[in-house]
């Protein structure tokens, strides 16, 4: 699962970074605005603590998060939060949190806390972005824009740490997926074990904070935020993963949800395999759209003939698993990078045009055009260093989810995908290797679950039609479950709300201050 933030800064890198410096530096300013609505017992410091609003560049720890960051009107502070919430007197982590206050402070309606996805994405560059694109917006005039670093990412501390930039290079670039001899599923398990081991040793508090990670420890921080930020309830958007997020949070606190916009659901009730599956069955019917579009141009990297460019597509990319093509500074384009790119690409009709110019690169041989949209997916920084976040996307999900580790169920799986997402096939058979999940070093603490929350106020679930990691059906699933109210957008993307679409933003925005639902059927193109 890719986050809304990897699409706006891989566009951001695309068209150029035209926005201004920051206007100086900013005064410390602190508050206690906290203890707000319901404290959980034993949890009267951390709920009515405060909080020290200073600058922003301190907190950005990669070159997308110094990106966003380069705007005006935004502050950064630190929340403090337990460890392990079942200790509360136990060791301490901190929480990067950023805010861009409301414009109309005395019709200010209270904070709107935001989380882009992943799982492991940095929220405070998410909330960056959109304050500063959705100033026409009346949530910018209505709404302080709240983002936060989730526990063990970005500026929270510390962060989650399995692999240096050299191990991460490395990693992609070895396609050992092709090999699935017994030979070469032993080595692929040893690699996913070897992964877990360094999480463990490489991450400050080691076991303890990996334990204390998944979307549980999450919602209890989000709460504890809501609370120091002086909100007796809380209003939030949540996309893709960051509607899990906000499920489990209209769980656990019930009587603390004013309002939940919901955009890109992921199944409630759907296992880890399922959903791998359906994602992939998204991605194939993206990539089709992109076909159709592409076989309309002189210029199609996949020919004119929309029904072959699977098979165009494979052409193109299957040679790199034996021969990788050299991109510069000792690098080589890997089988693996090339379809990152395109799956990245499937996100927004926006990437479609670096995909194919791309695509067109390697029919010449040429390997940098698709390398930067791998890179730009898994944040790789400049100085060949690693956000965060993939590191945290295992750590979240192998105590989020029941680790899969039956042979013939894995084999049935990575067969189902191939079948259903033919683009992304390597053309090898399936190997069935167990992921880092099946080593980790402490027990899932989770698991997929419809979510059973009576008398939760209204919420709004937003589903496209053509979403390609996060399947439209799940939108209805999700809504049904919270007894909350469906918007269909129809389009070709990964979430909407807030990125430009006038309908999708009206009604999102007529719902988060007025708390009016739109009606049954509702849709938006």
């Amino acid at each position: 699962m890719v986050s809304l933030l990897a699409v706006a800064g891989l566009l951001a890198a695309c068209a150029g970074d035209d926005s201004g410096d920051q206007e100086g530096a900013q005064q410390e300013v602190t508050e206690q605005q906290g203890p707000a609505g319901a404290v959980p017992e034993g949890l009267d410091e951390f709920y009515g603590q405060s909080l020290t609003w200073q600058d922003c560049e301190d907190y950005a720890t990669s070159d997308t998060a110094s990106m966003a960051f380069n705007v005006t009107g935004i502050e950064c502070t630190r929340l403090t939060v337990p460890l392990d919430y079942a200790k509360p007197d136990g060791e301490t982590i901190t929480i990067g949190v950023l805010r861009h206050k409301a414009d109309d402070q005395q019709r200010r309606i209270g904070s709107l806390i935001m989380n882009p996805g992943g799982p492991g994405a940095a929220g405070m560059p998410a909330a960056a972005q959109t304050a500063s694109s959705a100033t026409d917006s009346p949530l910018s005039k209505r709404f302080d824009f709240v983002g936060f670093d989730p526990r063990g990412v970005g500026a929270s501390e510390p962060q989650i740490s399995c692999l240096t930039g050299e191990e991460r290079d490395a990693e992609r670039a070895e396609d050992d997926e092709a090999d699935t001899s017994p030979a070469g599923v032993r080595k692929q398990e040893e690699d996913q074990r070897a992964f877990a081991e360094k999480c463990a040793e490489r991450t400050e508090h080691g076991e303890q904070m990996l334990a204390n990670m998944g979307t549980r420890d999450v919602v209890k921080d989000m709460d504890v935020l809501r609370s120091a930020l002086g909100d007796e309830q809380l209003s939030y958007v949540g996309y893709s993963y960051g509607t899990r997020i906000g499920s489990v949070y209209a769980e656990t606190f019930p009587d603390n949800v004013r309002a939940l916009v919901l955009d890109g659901a992921l199944d409630p009730n759907q296992d880890p395999t399922d959903e791998l599956v359906a994602q992939g069955e998204g991605f194939q019917q993206a990539f089709g759209q992109f076909a159709d579009w592409c076989a309309k141009r002189q210029d199609c990297a996949l020919g004119q003939q929309a029904d072959q460019a699977t098979e165009k597509f494979q052409e193109l990319v299957q040679p790199l698993i034996e021969r990788p093509v050299e991109v510069g500074d000792g690098r080589k384009l890997s089988f693996d990078d090339a379809t990152t790119a395109a799956a990245q690409a499937m996100y927004s009709e926006q990437l479609w045009e670096p995909l194919n110019s791309g695509l067109n690169e390697l029919n010449r041989n040429r390997g940098a055009a698709l390398m930067q949209l791998a890179d730009l997916y898994n944040e790789r920084n400049k100085d060949g260093s690693y956000a965060t976040t993939q590191d945290a996307f295992t750590a979240v999900r192998c105590v989020d989810d029941e680790p899969v580790t039956d042979r013939q169920e894995l084999l049935a799986t990575e067969r189902k995908y191939k079948e259903v997402a033919p683009f992304l096939d390597n053309g090898q058979p399936a190997g069935g290797v167990r992921d880092a999940c099946a080593f980790w070093p402490v027990p899932n603490t989770d698991q997929p679950s419809t979510p059973e929350v009576p008398d939760l106020p209204q919420t709004l679930v937003v589903s496209t039609t053509n979403d390609p990691a996060t399947p439209y059906e799940a939108g209805g699933k999700l809504a049904d479950a919270l007894g909350g109210s469906l918007l269909t957008f129809e389009g070709n993307q990964h979430t909407v709300f807030l990125q430009g679409n006038q309908c999708v933003d009206k009604i999102g925005a007529d719902y988060l201050i007025d708390l009016k639902v739109p009606s049954e059927g509702q849709r938006c193109s």
